[in-house]
């Protein structure tokens, strides 16, 4: 287990909307260069407290983190696994990114990492060109949540007459690790839930074919890395994106054997290692570049 900074915060930020989100940040000391900035989106069901020891790599790299819990996710407002519209958490993306932006000096690259349904959210939002920023990393997107028929026909039909019902999201704790610890404290957390409303499975079922089909034109310096077992979405959407993508802007990692959350894995090493190597390369360019 890796040890979580000593120096990380929380405050809550009104995004465009009114509503409330729970920032957290994970500064650099003021007497440390800064390489640049990582904003953190997190999957589904949990929240940014989960990266604590990912913003420590981050910080030791010489990197900034901030992360955020999404709608209905965390300490953030709104009914757990609800989604009030349907461009919420891509909305809710923009006005961190401004925020970020107008903290930062100018000439600090700005990379995304978003896991699982926070790397879908990540991918739609720059195939969407919402925003710019100097990089993305996608850890085990939800490019392919792997719907069976009768899964498909009810995020087609309940969204329009039930959006905001919320039923269990079917995930399985069991395999998001390897490690029982990381198992334990994942079902033990009082923040994380198992909720997910009608509109939100809708987001999730659309946005990945839809940011699949933007792959050819990707122009945006991407690190996808996924996990070869995974047994909670369908990782044939990281290789469909990988194959379709220009292979000098996508670099794709798959690590056979881990399960989902290759950052909480066993040996994580190696996830670490290859994050490591994409940011020293892309912290040389020129911001924007």
């Amino acid at each position: 287990m890796y040890t979580p900074p000593s120096t990380s915060s929380l405050s809550t930020f009104i995004a465009s909307d009114g509503a409330n989100l729970i920032v957290q940040e994970w500064p650099l000391p003021s007497h440390v260069p800064k390489r640049g900035m990582v904003i953190i989106v997190h999957g589904l069901g949990e929240h940014a407290g989960r990266y604590n020891h990912v913003a420590a790599k981050l910080n030791e790299w010489g990197f900034a983190a901030r992360g955020y819990d999404q709608c209905g996710h965390g300490e953030s407002e709104g009914l757990r696994g609800s989604l009030p519209s349907d461009n919420r958490l891509l909305d809710d993306l923009a006005d961190i990114v401004d925020s970020t932006r107008a903290q930062m000096p100018p000439g600090m690259p700005l990379f995304l990492l978003g896991h699982s349904m926070g790397g879908l959210v990540v991918a739609r939002f720059i195939s969407l060109n919402m925003r710019t920023v100097d990089g993305v990393i996608l850890s085990s997107p939800a490019l392919d949540p792997g719907l069976n028929a009768f899964q498909k026909f009810l995020v087609a039909v309940l969204p329009r007459i039930a959006p905001n019902l919320r039923v269990g999201n079917g995930l399985k704790p069991q395999y998001i690790s390897h490690d029982p610890a990381v198992v334990i404290d994942y079902k033990a957390d009082p923040l994380v839930h198992d909720r997910i409303s009608a509109r939100l499975a809708r987001f999730i079922a659309t946005a990945g074919p839809a940011a699949l089909a933007h792959a050819p034109h990707w122009t945006v310096p991407t690190l996808l890395m996924y996990a070869g077992d995974d047994r909670l979405l369908n990782a044939d959407g990281s290789r469909a994106f990988a194959a379709a993508a220009p292979k000098s802007i996508v670099t794709a990692v798959c690590f056979d054997t881990l399960y989902h959350e290759i950052f909480n894995e066993y040996d994580a090493r190696p996830v670490f290692a290859a994050l490591k190597q994409w940011l020293d390369r892309q912290a040389r360019k020129p911001a924007g570049t």
